[in-house]
């Protein structure tokens, strides 16, 4: 784990992140070949010593990242691209960063979800569904699905401001 702001990483990050964002706004997904050369990109840059990761920290990351966000994913809550984007960026966190990341993506990730609802006039019942969610364990996912809730939104955004701000040494 690095203890210092790297700008190497920050700028990695950002980018990457940035790319991601846009891309899951207009297109409603994370290509494969975006999150596989942002992983690349990553490993490369640990590999040739250019961050603080290192290439045991730069897999860790990736690693850490997976796991961390594919229980969302085997629920119905993010979609996949989602999971391997989060995963990529950890390449050039490590783990550590990667899970102070993961909080600020769930911190963010859950405004920008209330503020989607709002905007939508579905607050309430997402707010509804949201907690049957949690008191199933899961369970009621399916309503996650449903096209006619008009209740997805692209969450790249969240892990993009999430994992910067832990890039940032936040």
């Amino acid at each position: 784990m690095f203890s210092t702001f790297n700008p190497i990483v920050a700028a990695a990050v950002a980018g990457a992140g940035a790319a991601s964002a846009v891309i899951d706004m207009r297109v409603r997904r994370v290509p494969n070949p975006l999150t596989f050369g942002i992983a690349a990109v990553g490993v490369t840059l640990a590999a040739v010593q250019a961050t603080p990761v290192g290439i045991t920290g730069a897999l860790a990351g990736l690693g850490v990242g997976l796991a961390l966000m594919l229980p969302g994913h085997l629920i119905g809550a993010t979609g996949a691209g989602d999971v391997k984007l989060f995963a990529a960026l950890g390449t050039f966190l490590g783990p550590a960063r990667i899970g102070m990341a993961f909080i600020y993506v769930a911190l963010v990730g859950g405004a920008l979800a209330i503020a989607i609802a709002r905007r939508r006039g579905r607050l309430r019942a997402t707010l509804d569904r949201t907690a049957a969610i949690v008191r199933t364990g899961g369970a009621a996912a399916a309503d996650i699905e449903r096209p006619e809730h008009n209740n997805r939104f692209a969450y790249a955004p969240a892990i993009a401001l999430g994992a910067f701000a832990a890039a940032l040494g936040l």
